[in-house]
């Protein structure tokens, strides 16, 4: 198989589409069209379905260039690396993370990265949905109790939990009824929480006033004597010490894991390598106190 010509075909894949492929890597569409052509004669597969405004990868394609992408990118590193006579991480990074952990910590932890390795070109996008690494071309990304995913290997790199707190001027009830709540995303009337605390479980009749789309706004509600709050440890941590929150009980229910995810493969770049090094060097044990330091 021509190496120059997959290449070219893995551009064009990255861009979806000659015209943007040509731009990008500053070559002729011609050479490009005529390189995957030669490609798809030699292999006697259609890699792309050409319509007369849109390109897309036919189901070969994109298995093509699912397997080989990242091994020609592992290619350059390695020639890169031998070249300037090391092994040190350079490139372009692209993460993905969630949105409070890039609210309260991920600034921080890309500075730090950006100090530690200039030449490496770091980029972070917030999120909170899953995203498709390949077909978005992410090297790492970072996600709360993920779905497993075959194509997909990682590492938890920190834990945290739930727990509910109010401000000391919000009374728990005592006779049952429901106490006002401050919730992440749409209220559902009539809700309990079911918590935890040293001496006995008991649940939590809620009735929601206050819908919010992020938990520092909950936090920030919950502060302000709205009502209660569901809340990881991590975020309440620094209120709770200084009596500006009090804690009701801890949440039933399974941990916060937060996991860093890469495509499976045997080669890891060392862009990606080194961001881990950098995360297990910021939590090396993995605690809610760890990571409640980088929140004000």
């Amino acid at each position: 198989m021509d190496l120059l010509a997959l290449a070219d075909f893995n551009l064009v894949a990255r861009y979806g589409g000659f015209g943007k492929a040509s731009r990008a890597a500053g070559r002729p569409k011609a050479t490009l069209s005529r390189r995957v052509s030669e490609l798809e004669a030699s292999l006697d597969l259609r890699l792309f379905e050409r319509g007369a405004r849109v390109l897309k990868l036919t189901e070969e394609g994109r298995a093509l260039f699912e397997r080989t992408g990242q091994l020609l990118t592992e290619l350059d590193e390695t020639a890169a690396a031998i070249a300037s006579g090391g092994h040190r991480p350079r490139g372009r990074l692209r993460i993905s993370a969630p949105l409070l952990f890039s609210q309260t910590a991920m600034g921080k932890l890309a500075a730090g990265f950006a100090l530690k390795y200039p030449e490496v070109r770091l980029e972070v996008t917030t999120e909170d949905r899953s995203v498709d690494m390949i077909e978005e071309a992410y090297d790492l990304v970072i996600r709360v109790n993920p779905e497993p995913d075959e194509s997909l290997v990682g590492r938890v790199f920190l834990r945290d939990r739930l727990m509910v707190v109010a401000s000391p001027g919000l009374a728990r009830p005592s006779d049952g009824s429901a106490v006002t709540a401050v919730v992440r995303g749409p209220a559902r009337q009539g809700e309990a929480w079911s918590v935890t605390t040293l001496t006995a479980k008991s649940r939590i009749a809620v009735n929601p006033v206050l819908s919010l789309s992020s938990l520092v706004m909950v936090r920030d509600a919950v502060r302000m004597g709205v009502g209660a709050g569901r809340l990881p440890v991590s975020l309440v941590s620094h209120d709770l010490a200084a009596g500006t929150l009090v804690n009701w009980g801890d949440v039933e229910g399974p941990e916060i894991a937060l996991w860093a995810l890469y495509p499976t493969r045997r080669l890891l770049s060392a862009r990606v390598s080194a961001f881990l090094d950098h995360l297990k060097d910021a939590f090396p044990n993995g605690t809610p106190d760890e990571l409640a330091a980088y929140v004000r």
